[in-house]
Order: structure tokens, then sequence, then C-alpha cells
């Protein structure tokens, strides 16, 4: 799995003109599937968003989680984080999981992530989605399952 995990001050996904998910302070992240996700990979992805430290105590240094201040996570699909743009002019789309597939794992990670934490939104798979959020910091993190960064 691969993650853009933003933390923002609220976020919301709006499909055919209808808000289907959103949330004030807390975590957006776009996930990206992979052929090779399981379960261990959701463990993962799902440890990482609600226990990374990248909101401020009282002090101003990021050493709390989402989890600390009770912020609200949602959870936007995004096949084009495997895009492969290293070579020509049009990204190559081959490194992700094929759409039935990454949908099929990506409604698994929404039960295991909806599992561990209370405040889970969500966009919809393969939806012409529209994301507004107000970045907080800003602060951005990439997260791969894979830990290749």
């Amino acid at each position: 799995m691969r993650v853009v995990l933003q933390r923002v001050s609220f976020a919301s996904v709006e499909v055919e003109g209808e808000i289907v998910g959103k949330i004030g302070k807390g975590i957006m992240a776009l996930i990206g599937i992979n052929s090779t996700d399981d379960e261990s990979a959701y463990k993962y992805i799902v440890d990482k968003i609600i226990n990374i430290r990248i909101f401020e105590d009282d002090g101003g240094k990021m050493n709390l989680s989402v989890n600390d201040i009770d912020g609200g996570i949602l959870i936007i699909p995004n096949f084009t984080l495997y895009a492969d743009a290293r070579k020509g002019r049009r990204p190559s789309f081959a490194m992700g999981a094929k759409p039935d597939e990454a949908e099929s794992k990506f409604n698994e990670f929404i039960k295991f992530i909806k599992g561990a934490y209370d405040s889970v939104e969500t966009g919809i798979f393969r939806a012409d989605m529209k994301v507004e959020l107000l970045n907080d910091g800003p602060v951005t993190i990439l997260l791969d399952s894979d830990k290749n960064f």
C-alpha cells in the first residue's frame, strides 16, 4: 500500500454533488492498493495512520497522534499513487492492483481501520471524487507498506 497522509484542519469528499465523507481536525489519507497487499500491510498502515505523531502538543512539538487528539480520519482510494512516470510522458499504472482486486482489498482495509478506530470516513472506490481539504502546517507524510520510503 502507498499512502499520502496529510494533517488537516478539515477535509471532505464529494461524489455527484453529495458529501460522502467529512472530518474536522485529523488526517486525510490517499490510499493506493498493490496486488501484494494483505493483512500485514493493512496492520502496518493502520498503525502508522492512527499512531504517527504529527499533531502539536502544548509545547508546539509534533508529539501527538490523531488518536491522542480524538481527530477524524478520511480515507480516499487513489490508484494513481502507483503511477510510474519515470519513462515517457504518460504514466503507467501497471504496478497497482487491477480495479476489481483493488476494490476488494480497499474494502478489506476499510473494515480493518474501522475496527481499530472509531472516527473513520471514506470516499467511494471508482467514483469521480472531489476532495476538499485544508492542509494544516502543511504536514504531508508518505507511507509505503513495502517500506520503500
